[in-house]
């Protein structure tokens, strides 16, 4: 079991940036590939950005590709987006999300029932 907790949240300006914590307690964090999922009111959940366990790869969606960065630091037990360059789209619930290391998670990285444990979620809210 696999505990995580988002933080970082919160009402910025449109330009403005955040940064995201995930905190995982329970089991061996390094262990998980870890993503980043965010959710709109009214809209499906999507997929965010990604990174294997060992911090190597990283992947993004095309809609926040140059503007954020997922990492991750296994000895905090934790894994962070940064955000820039943020758009009033950018509005949502932003969950953390862990899968136990599968050969095919990374082809089905964006796929949120990949993820095994999820993350109450941190608002972000991007004003114009």
């Amino acid at each position: 079991q696999v505990q995580l907790v988002e933080s970082g949240g919160g009402l910025v300006q449109a330009g403005g940036s955040l940064r995201l914590s995930c905190a995982a307690s329970g089991r061996t964090f390094s262990s998980y590939n870890m993503a980043w999922f965010r959710q709109a009111p009214g809209k499906e959940r999507e997929f965010v950005a990604a990174i294997t366990w060992t911090g190597t790869v990283t992947d993004y969606a095309d809609s926040v590709k140059g503007r954020s960065t997922i990492s991750r630091d296994n000895a905090k037990n934790t894994v962070y987006l940064q955000m820039n360059s943020l758009k009033p789209e950018d509005t949502a619930l932003y969950y953390c999300a862990a899968a136990q290391l599968t050969s095919t998670w990374y082809r089905q990285r964006t796929d949120h029932h990949q993820y095994d444990y999820w993350g109450q979620g941190t608002q972000v809210t991007v004003s114009s």
